[in-house]
């Protein structure tokens, strides 16, 4: 039907309509399709010249295959949330904490695994409960735990039964702070560098200069806001203040003379 998958008597037309030398839009007009989908279809599958009808309809089956959750489909039921949270609640905040972490720079995998582990009350999952959480392979966990394990955001430690688990730590925000100093701090080493080579006093050397100098202004007022506003990761959930639980309205504006500096 207009508009669902190709079927195979769908690629058979196409690959005739290329074979009488049609246009992407001709062959188009004659499935009812936009052109966009005819283009896609051919070009995934040998482009004009190899498009086969046979090749192209199987390989889309494995592809689906590959697609398809291993665990139970899409749109089952949330589990069952502690504390009396509302399960359909906590998926939906899981699901904009997971695109807020993509536009940070995560992938969206490493993205998801990273929400999840926040979002448990222990701070850690077993490869196996992120899985099956996230409905993916444990080779795909494996992967992403791996890179965020390298930027110092989780780690791996044995439970009594010598599980491995991935724990988040309350300071993981410090970590990643620290983390991003150090990345500071090696830009303004190879910028520093680059004077010597392009010869201090040329436009580049200046420039790279300048560079250096405001990346180092910025990496240490990062650490040191850092070091003083770590003690508040550690605040436990008895020792907040009474107006913690206003919440954030949109027409609220930051003023930082309402917020008292840390002590060091």
């Amino acid at each position: 039907m207009p508009g669902g998958r190709l079927t195979q008597q769908d690629r058979q037309q196409i690959a005739l309509g290329l074979a009488d030398g049609l246009a992407y839009a001709e062959i188009a007009r004659g499935l009812d399709r936009p052109t966009s989908t005819i283009t896609r279809e051919v070009m995934r599958n040998g482009g004009p010249a190899g498009y086969r009808a046979d090749l192209a309809h199987r390989a889309t089956e494995q592809r689906a295959h590959r697609r398809r959750p291993p665990v139970s489909p899409r749109g089952a039921e949330p589990a069952p949330q502690p504390h009396g949270r509302d399960p359909e609640a906590v998926r939906a905040y899981e699901e904009l904490f997971t695109t807020v972490m993509m536009q940070s720079g995560l992938s969206k995998m490493m993205a998801r695994v990273m929400v999840a582990l926040l979002l448990t009350d222990a701070g850690s999952l077993t490869a196996a409960e992120l899985a099956r959480h996230l409905q993916v392979s444990p080779a795909t966990v494996s992967k992403s735990i791996a890179f965020l394990e390298g930027q110092t955001l989780v780690r791996r430690e044995r439970d009594e039964r010598r599980r491995e688990r991935y724990v988040v730590d309350s300071d993981v925000w410090y970590q990643s702070m620290v983390a991003s100093v150090r990345s500071l701090n090696d830009q303004v080493g190879i910028a520093r560098q680059g004077v010597g080579v392009l010869g201090p006093g040329t436009p580049a050397a200046v420039r790279l200069e300048n560079v250096a100098r405001f990346l180092d202004f910025v990496a240490e007022s990062l650490a040191r806001a850092a070091e003083q506003a770590r003690e508040v990761l550690s605040t436990k959930a008895e020792e907040t203040p009474d107006d913690a639980d206003d919440t954030y309205d949109a027409d609220d504006t930051y003023d930082p003379d309402d917020t008292a500096p840390y002590d060091s």
